[in-house]
């Protein structure tokens, strides 16, 4: 009786699969024919055409990390245990150091900010020179 369920089980799965794949491009299909057109005044796509945008939409946009985007956990996972291995070996001063190095790196030393977002440190700073004298 065992052998029979892994036997059907391995049909099964390509079958859900393929099924998953022809809901999901068929509803990419749909909404693209009932929004885009009328919005961006592009053609309707058919059936296969919806499913090639899927698949290359996963394929450039990845299969799922489960909401792990940028700057939230995300990368390879080889480096992260790279990165937790090297932190794991350092004193607080070597963090503090390294810490501080890609900051510079990545243009908080010389600006003051990135890709317009405020440092912590200028928070704490009242700028009061930067009104400027009426006449």
């Amino acid at each position: 009786m065992k052998r029979i369920f892994f036997k059907g089980r391995f049909i099964f799965i390509p079958l859900a699969v393929a099924a998953f794949l022809s809901l999901i491009s068929f509803v990419v299909m749909q909404l693209w024919n009932a929004l885009l057109p009328a919005i961006l005044h592009v053609g309707v796509i058919t059936f296969w055409q919806a499913m090639g945008i899927f698949i290359l939409c996963k394929i450039l946009f990845g299969f799922g990390k489960g909401g792990r985007g940028f700057g939230r956990g995300g990368g390879a996972p080889w480096m992260r245990h790279k990165m937790e291995e090297r932190f794991k070996n350092m004193t607080p001063e070597e963090r503090e150091k390294f810490k501080q190095q890609w900051s510079d790196r990545c243009g908080f030393g010389r600006r003051g900010d990135h890709f317009g977002h405020r440092r912590w440190d200028d928070f704490a700073e009242v700028k009061t020179d930067t009104a400027k004298p009426t006449e």
